[in-house]
């Protein structure tokens, strides 16, 4: 009996049988397609395999029981022509990792392996939680255990480390419904960072989009993996992961060759057209990925495929995503892409997230995603620093923001909940280091404190950098409260930065990617240490999910509806409405939020927010008789308090602050 027999096109990559392991791979301008095998366990190569069957331009070939099975290590050899003037980049020297690869060996040089599918997944139901009542919580799967005493050591900083029993309970006390990982895929770091004794921590560098990354793993990562998912499903808590399709760990015509470049470079990367030996770095990352191509369109599509019916995946945030809707005009709304996805079944229900911009001309497209996606809204971001900073004429946009950003999404049908609504995330400054820092301070990135946003909208509140000055860090954690109830009261989506909750700080460092060490982890001494800033958004989350006033899926309008009730009304600190004169006034930073409830002509929530430097007497509406208003917090307080507010008239709204009245 032959090693090789002809095998199958379909599934691509390395698929298990009883005949052996049937090896795929798509190539439209390869001469020919080798097999290599190797040793589990010295890594020497014990073989090669040409693939005899050609089914279009897929190459394909199956190898016997003998030669291959679960574990085995492989790798592709390339033949064709050598012609980078022409785009085309084969170099049969190049031992290219399968783009299908399910698993890659731990050590270099990286292989590919061989696994065969199989997992007990019992009664595993994904929580499919509605988008309203959705809160999101953006972490490391290395920086959220790797300090937390509580994870056996083994585990720390790796995927299991998220099914230990208190690490879940934090998060279900805080409210979070779905965690968004950052990227599992496996990566690799950029030499020059290598040659900085740095390394790439975030992980947006990815070598292989189906395999998870095997540093995450204590020993088989697509396992343990599953393992994370099956026990956050049993607590009720979704999985979101952030998906890095625009580009690759190949970089430019200067990088390596790792796999699409040496298989297809013309068809799976955008080339310059007036020179194909250059790459469209529409990433900032060297290269970009050609989904214009429907062979790379495929490839994503099977990969968010696999991630959802083989790792029970929720949904997913795409970085850069204008690159996926790019064609020869631009961004397109109506892209292929789109199509593609909302014409797979398993894919229909998973959620979609957006990061809504690329660096190419055009790329900012926030808005512009089809009816089914949620999108980072870095407007609301912005638009809520600035105005707890007290920059001057915020009044009328983050009333907008407060609403829902309806400007943004409202159109064909999309509903608040298209907004991922933000204060921070991996990329720029903590909560706490946006109220303790003006500039960047980068300087441990060795760039000479050049990387990072030099636009943060942040204020230190008088002092640069850590303090013991009383009265800068009495405000330092007012300022934070005050972001996080703005966040969690919002119309939208909250998405909170793991380990915000109880002020984690980067100090000062905006751009911590390559900072694999105690600066990025999150450090769990400040839970006790910070604790009455959990304390309060703890308070949040089930003023949130108690109140269906702040998880509405239309509009907040303002406008009367049915018996005169409005579902807003927006007051003026003097106890009236706010006039399109007092939108205007650029020197108002005081407003309050009379949400409506139900039927009732009488609203019964109040937010009062005061974003200036001085105190002020907010006249408060009448409440129903026998029903005074409740405070429910006020964030110039530093304990919880609820207090009756009988026959108070006005509310002594103090400078920096924010309270909830509820009656």
């Amino acid at each position: 009996m032959k090693s090789i027999q002809k095998g199958s096109p379909r599934p691509l990559g390395a698929t298990c049988s009883k005949r052996g392991v049937n090896f795929a791979l798509f190539s439209s301008a390869a001469d020919r397609v080798e097999v290599c095998l190797y040793d589990e366990t010295s890594g020497e190569e014990l073989s090669r395999h040409e693939l005899p069957g050609r089914t279009g331009n897929t190459w394909h070939g199956m190898v016997s029981s003998r030669r291959a099975r679960p574990g085995t290590p492989y790798a592709f050899r390339v033949f064709g022509p050598n012609d980078p003037q022409n785009g085309l980049r084969f170099d049969p020297d190049s031992r290219l990792i399968d783009p299908c690869a399910r698993r890659l060996s731990a050590a270099a040089p990286l292989r590919s392996l061989v696994v065969e599918p199989g997992f007990k997944w019992e009664a595993d139901r994904p929580p499919s939680t509605p988008w309203r009542d959705t809160l999101i919580y953006e972490l490391h799967v290395k920086g959220l255990t790797r300090l937390h005493p509580a994870v056996p050591e083994a585990w720390r900083g790796k995927f299991l480390g998220l099914t230990v029993a208190p690490v879940i309970e934090h998060l279900k006390s805080i409210g979070v419904t779905a965690v968004e990982l950052l990227p599992c895929q496996s990566f690799i770091s950029e030499q020059f960072l290598l040659e900085r004794g740095l390394r790439n921590y975030w992980g947006y560098n990815p070598v292989a989009w189906f395999a998870p990354a095997g540093e995450y793993a204590v020993q088989d990562p697509v396992a343990e993996f599953k393992t994370m998912v099956k026990t956050l499903h049993a607590a009720g808590i979704e999985v979101i992961l952030d998906m890095v399709f625009n580009h690759t760990a190949e970089g430019n015509e200067g990088g390596p060759t790792l796999n699409l470049r040496g298989i297809d470079n013309k068809a799976y990367y955008r080339l310059i057209k007036e020179d194909n030996r250059y790459y469209e770095n529409l990433t900032g990352c060297g290269n970009t990925v050609n989904c214009e191509h429907p062979q790379v369109r495929a490839l994503i599509i099977d990969c968010l495929k696999y991630w959802v019916e083989e790792m029970h995946v929720d949904g997913f945030r795409f970085d850069l995503a204008t690159v996926l809707a790019r064609d020869s005009d631009g961004f397109n709304e109506n892209s292929s892409f789109f199509k593609s996805l909302r014409a797979e079944p398993s894919l229909a229900y998973v959620k979609l997230i957006a990061e809504p911009w690329d660096v190419g001309l055009g790329g900012y497209q926030l808005g512009r995603f089809p009816a089914g996606w949620s999108e980072w809204n870095d407007r609301y971001r912005d638009t809520v620093r600035g105005f707890w900073r007290g920059d001057p004429g915020r009044i009328g946009e983050f009333a907008e923001r407060l609403a829902g950003s309806s400007d943004i999404f409202r159109h064909n049908g999309r509903k608040p909940t298209a907004s991922i609504n933000m204060i921070t995330a991996h990329d720029g400054f903590t909560l706490c280091d946006l109220v303790s820092f003006n500039e960047r301070h980068n300087e441990a990135n060795l760039e000479n404190n050049a990387d990072g946003h030099g636009h943060n909208l942040s204020w230190n509140c008088g002092t640069e950098g850590p303090t013991e000055d009383a009265a800068v860090l009495a405000l330092r954690k007012r300022q934070m409260r005050n972001f996080c109830a703005t966040l969690f009261l919002s119309q939208g989506v909250p998405m909170l930065q793991a380990g915000d909750e109880f002020a984690r700080t980067q100090r000062g460092n905006n751009n911590a990617y390559c900072q694999d060490n105690d600066l990025s982890w999150v450090d769990w001494r400040l839970r006790s240490t910070n604790a009455e800033l959990l304390q309060f958004v703890q308070l949040l989350a089930q003023l949130r999910r108690r109140h269906g006033e702040f998880r509405r899926e239309t509009f907040l309008k303002g406008a009367a509806v049915r018996a005169a009730a409005k579902d807003v009304a927006w007051l003026h600190m003097r106890g009236d409405e706010m006039t399109q004169e007092d939108w205007q006034n650029s020197d108002l930073r005081v407003l309050g939020v009379w949400f409506g409830k139900g039927g009732s002509a009488v609203g019964r929530l109040l937010l009062l927010l005061n974003a200036g430097d001085g105190a002020v007497q907010f006249l408060l509406p009448e409440a129903p008789p026998g029903e005074p208003w409740i405070r429910q917090f006020d964030t110039a307080q530093d304990a919880l308090d609820l207090t009756s507010l009988r026959n108070m008239r006005h509310y002594p709204l103090a400078a920096r602050s924010a309270a909830l009245l509820e009656c």
